[in-house]
């Protein structure tokens, strides 16, 4: 009898801190269903066992911050019949790409004892600044069930089915009372993807934009109602620069509050 080749799966690391391929290796008796169906080559968080290449899945984490880096994911594209990019780094840079808003040379020197070993680039970037990626989820970290739900979706050859709305509709759908109504509490709710089942909110906490801005995010009318609520330019820029301070909604409303030297506002346009 002909044996059926199982897809092969591969899971890759860059800039980033594991979160993500953790929630991988969170799933458990999830995960031992899908080792059934795939056949995990590559993923050396999980196993020193490696299967050369091609792969049919490359998961990717983490951002772009060396040159190394940069020239590594495009040998993975080369390998990968789908690229899915997983979690915050690998979507929009991460958290290390606060970087990006000042000169990182400065930040070199200051941090290292001898800066001249340090070799990195100006900029940390997501991988589909350099690659062309099949799919994005987002996420610090993600949710491992989308995960599934990704590769659920390959296997049975349908369109991953994954949320586009706000985390304001994950309050409703568990009752919990929106903060900055009730409380007043600046909250990036009504701009971010749906993901983390409002977590943060049903403590009594404003959301921190963990899974990136949604589909059309009407960062600006949020950005007035925060203003409206007391807060200076300077909070609410720090209010768009976290987890996914350079997804583009983001990095553009932060840098319309921005400070200059002089005391004013960096732009005062949103394009």
């Amino acid at each position: 009898m002909r044996k059926i080749r199982k897809p092969k799966l591969a899971v890759w690391k860059f800039a980033s801190c594991d979160g993500c391929q953790l929630s991988l290796l969170d799933c458990e008796d999830e995960l031992l269903t899908v080792v059934n169906k795939i056949d995990i080559a590559y993923f050396l968080e999980a196993s020193r066992n490696v299967v050369k290449g091609p792969y049919d899945i490359s998961l990717v984490e983490g951002s772009i911050t060396t040159q190394h880096d940069a020239e590594r994911i495009q040998k993975i594209r080369k390998i990968s019949k789908i690229l899915i990019t997983i979690g915050a780094c690998a979507t929009a840079g991460g958290i290390q790409a606060l970087r990006n808003f000042k000169d990182v040379k400065e930040f070199v020197s200051l941090v290292y004892a001898k800066p001249h070993y340090i070799d990195t680039l100006d900029k940390s970037t997501p991988i589909a600044s350099h690659v062309r990626v099949d799919y994005e989820l987002r996420g610090c970290p993600i949710n491992k069930r989308q995960l599934l739900e990704i590769i659920s979706a390959y296997l049975n050859e349908r369109k991953p089915n994954t949320p586009s709305h706000s985390v304001c509709i994950e309050c409703k759908r568990r009752g919990t009372v929106c903060v900055m109504v009730s409380q007043g509490i600046p909250c990036l709710g009504p701009v971010t993807h749906a993901g983390c089942n409002a977590i943060c909110p049903s403590y009594c906490r404003g959301c921190y934009g963990c899974y990136g801005p949604k589909e059309t995010p009407n960062t600006s009318s949020l950005s007035e109602k925060f203003s409206d609520s007391g807060l200076n330019n300077d909070s609410i820029m720090r209010m768009f620069r976290t987890f996914n301070a350079c997804a583009e909604p983001f990095r553009k409303e932060s840098e319309a509050y921005e400070i200059g030297e002089a005391g004013s506002k960096k732009s005062e346009t949103r394009i």
